[in-house]
């Protein structure tokens, strides 16, 4: 068999080495997600009369099957093929001919990978969202736990005020319940089928585009043809910059984390196995993980700028460059998935030492409460702070849960209302275990077996 488009000529070799690349490996992790689609298609063209019941039922056994050969690693997309498009229309127009021949009708591959994309990225989301919810309910457990802990809070790296070790865990969980509302938003903006959308335009049949997306668990479709086309690279783009703010998040959590678990420090004690050693020095105990996390939060948000520099200057409808835009699209999905799963078991094992924390309370960073001790007495807060700053040596030290318990105003280490973090975790997780509950019942409708997108 050959490939979709080949028709009197052949391309020259160079040409069709450096055009296919490697989108055909690539094309290897969206196989099932473009069954999928095929199976969905497949059910329409029967609707509007282009299939009969039988070839549908044939087309859908043979999909069926490659379906459970990619799970078994029986299936595979090589470099004549160009991508799992061409191999899986093969596969079917060589086991049943015309059928397999009429799989095409009424879609391009441009439609196509749309919709295997959307799968993909909708499964990564979820995934991913899972991944995070985890994380957030991890750092309220620690918040809870050490919410009375003293924990020196620190500006431009000094000293600064007193904190706590929960205030400290519940900032970084509060952080990242805003990434999971902008995941939420790209989440819906992503949630609508692309499938009949053809090259732009559309087709001169009566496609019935409603149907195939909500045989595929879309909320909606995605109306607007070209608008559909012209997505490309820019909804994966959004997706991985929502990823990419709560990469920046954990990228700084690492850093707080390899820093106060330093011996000078000592607040935290990392756990022994999430760290790895030298090869030279026998007492080093590395936290690698929180470095890469640092360097891996920073390969995430070249993701969604490599893309954005694909399709910045483009025109409107397919071009070829949005294959470019794959590869990082993967990687960046991949890459956001290890990274809270990583940080959630370093924040699992980690141990918190409320004596250091404790030993850190030297007197200057009373300072500030002092000046406000000043201000109750009636004096101005500008000539209380001068004071106290010109007779920083005076300064005496304090009981740090004293100052904890004088921080009453909503947010801060006295009062950390933690039910609140709490209560917008209970709904993410409503949202995101609803969605993935009906997609997996709509795929599993839709194959007569249980079925989910590989990561």
């Amino acid at each position: 068999m050959g490939k979709l488009w080949e028709k009197n000529y052949n391309v020259d070799a160079l040409l069709e080495e450096f055009t296919v690349g490697q989108d055909y490996l690539l094309d290897r992790n969206l196989t099932t997600a473009d069954c999928l689609g095929s199976m969905a298609h497949a059910k329409m063209l029967v609707r509007i009369g282009i299939l009969t019941q039988q070839e549908e039922a044939s087309l859908h056994m043979v999909l069926a099957a490659i379906i459970h050969e990619y799970a078994e690693g029986k299936f595979s997309v090589f470099p004549q093929d160009e991508d799992c498009h061409t191999a899986i229309e093969n596969r079917l127009t060589s086991e049943l001919g015309e059928a397999g021949k009429k799989i095409h009708t009424g879609r391009s591959r441009n439609d196509q990978v749309l919709t295997a994309l959307r799968l993909y990225g909708r499964n990564y989301s979820l995934d991913i969202a899972e991944a995070v919810c985890r994380l957030v309910e991890t750092l309220l457990v620690a918040a809870e736990k050490n919410k009375d802990v003293p924990m020196p809070g620190r500006t431009h790296t000094q000293i600064a005020m007193p904190s706590s070790a929960g205030l400290w865990f519940s900032a970084w969980a509060e952080e990242l319940l805003d990434g999971l509302d902008l995941l939420r938003t790209v989440y819906r903006l992503g949630n609508r089928c692309p499938l009949g959308a053809a090259a732009s335009y559309g087709t001169p049949l009566p496609l019935d585009r409603e149907y195939t997306s909500e045989l595929l668990g879309f909320e909606a479709v995605h109306n607007n043809v070209l608008a559909a086309n012209n997505s490309r690279g820019r909804l994966e783009a959004c997706l991985l910059d929502a990823l990419d703010s709560m990469g920046i998040t954990l990228s700084k959590m690492a850093a707080d984390l390899i820093m106060f678990s330093l011996p000078e420090f000592g607040y935290f004690s990392l756990p022994a196995e999430m760290c790895t050693g030298s090869s030279i020095m026998p007492q080093k105990k590395n936290p690698d993980g929180l470095e890469l996390t640092r360097a891996k939060a920073a390969v995430l948000g070249s993701c969604a700028f490599e893309i954005k520099s694909i399709i910045r200057a483009l025109p409107s409808g397919y071009n070829r460059d949005f294959q470019e835009t794959k590869e990082p699209f993967m990687r960046g999905l991949k890459t956001a998935l290890s990274l809270f799963r990583i940080m959630d078991r370093s924040v699992r094992k980690l141990e918190v030492n409320p004596d250091a924390l404790r030993r850190a309370f030297t007197p200057d960073i009373f300072a500030a409460d002092e000046a406000y001790t000043l201000v109750r007495a009636g004096r101005s807060f500008r000539d209380a702070y001068r004071e106290v700053g010109l007779n920083l040596d005076k300064l005496k030290s304090r009981d740090p849960m004293e100052a904890l318990k004088n921080r009453t105003s909503s947010g801060t280490a006295g009062n950390l209302r933690l039910q609140i973090p709490r209560g917008e975790l209970s709904q993410f997780i409503s949202f995101f275990t609803d969605e993935k509950n009906k997609i997996n019942a709509c795929f599993r409708e839709l194959c007569g077996f249980a079925v989910k997108i590989p990561d």
